[in-house]
């Protein structure tokens, strides 16, 4: 495993980190305190290729690899201090495009990927429900075959992007006999009837990356579009989780990459009892404590990222750095407040947003527990 990015992929990801620093950060504070989408901020990430970054020229993407991708993550989670759109992109690029990419149709991938690459419309993916969680196969939503359509209902909860997006992938069971072996996928648009999404959900963190509950009553999706085979659920959901567990969770890395500098800087600026605060080893340790969360967290993240790209299966590789780094953004972001003080307490300088937003890192994506599980599987208990 080479540990070197190559020049592109260094130079790629400083335009990223100009271009973020300079049109992503303006107003942020406020929108976060309304709960605001940055559509302009959307529409300028499109613009700049970001939403297409692992999508093939043919469809309007920059056919990125998954490694590219990561780095390319990991400066947008230093620059941008709007970790909402992240989540936002997040969402859409990973459990939308890269689903459709993977085992789209070509008319499935000619009529989505090139409008989600250019921002045109969001994507997202549902299978979450009010009474299937970390159960995720445990789902209720079923879909029943009537010609050349299906006929969905049931509903699902703290879908991400919701409230905005015009494509859902939906996962449904279309056999109750077979387990998570009956249930399959379904691209979903907003304006199929039967179709509904309810009022937006306040949440702790994240406030600027919408969610909330989607409910389909005899909602009618024609044949076509169904993601793959009838009962591929499992696969297609396992494949984008490898793509999430690792990208989406470069942006965190990059916002400890941030939180280490801050606190760097104010450590040697910030006098306490005649010399700057940076010289006790209680702050200095928790900096050092800091800086080895995001070197060990890199070395396990960028492993997934190097496995994907040698096509080869990323399953305990993809649990444990999801634990890992999403576990080090809660402790970082604690670290970085209490170096901080009553500073870091203030809204005004970011520091408390960074832990909101930290939590929820360890619930989404499969949370810390079934991520123990997984690791704990693969080792035979």
């Amino acid at each position: 495993m080479d540990f070197t990015f190559t020049e592109e992929q260094v130079r790629f990801k400083e335009s990223v980190v100009k271009f973020s620093l300079r049109e992503l950060n303006d107003g942020v504070t406020e929108r976060d305190k309304k709960g605001e989408f940055f559509r302009e901020g959307w529409r300028k990430c499109a613009d700049f290729g970001i939403l297409g970054l692992p999508v093939p020229k043919e469809y309007g993407g920059l056919e990125a690899d998954i490694v590219t991708c990561a780095v390319l993550m990991q400066g947008l989670g230093y620059a941008c201090r709007d970790s909402g759109l992240l989540f936002v992109m997040g969402s859409h690029i990973w459990t939308c495009e890269i689903p459709i990419l993977h085992f789209g149709t070509k008319e499935q991938k000619e009529k989505f990927l090139p409008r989600l690459c250019k921002g045109e419309i969001i994507g997202g993916h549902a299978i979450t429900e009010p009474d299937s969680g970390s159960d995720a196969f445990g789902l209720k939503t079923t879909a029943v075959k009537d010609g050349d359509r299906y006929i969905l209902n049931g509903s699902k909860m703290f879908i991400s992007n919701a409230p905005i997006a015009d494509i859902l992938l939906i996962f449904a069971r279309t056999d109750k006999a077979k387990g998570f072996g009956g249930i399959s996928a379904f691209i979903v648009e907003k304006g199929f009837p039967g179709f509904s999404v309810g009022k937006p959900l306040e949440k702790m963190g994240l406030k600027t990356a919408p969610i909330g509950e989607v409910i389909l009553q005899d909602c009618l999706v024609p044949v076509e579009n169904r993601l793959g085979k009838e009962g591929m659920a499992s696969a297609i959901f396992n494949s984008e989780m490898d793509w999430e567990r690792c990208c989406l969770f470069a942006t965190q890395l990059g916002v400890m990459e941030y939180q280490v500098e801050t606190c760097v800087k104010y450590a040697k600026e910030r006098p306490q009892f005649g010399k700057p605060i940076g010289k006790y080893q209680s702050i200095s340790h928790k900096i050092a404590d800091m800086k080895m969360r995001i070197e060990l967290g890199s070395l396990i993240l960028y492993k997934v990222a190097w496995m994907k790209a040698q096509g080869k299966k990323a399953p305990i590789e993809s649990a444990i750095a999801k634990v890992y780094v999403s576990e080090s953004y809660v402790k970082s972001s604690l670290d970085a407040i209490q170096i901080h003080g009553g500073y870091g307490y203030m809204t005004e300088f970011g520091l408390e947003k960074d832990l909101r937003d930290s939590i929820a890192g360890k619930i989404y994506s499969g949370t810390s527990e079934i991520q123990r599980n997984i690791i704990a599987s693969w080792l035979g208990l």
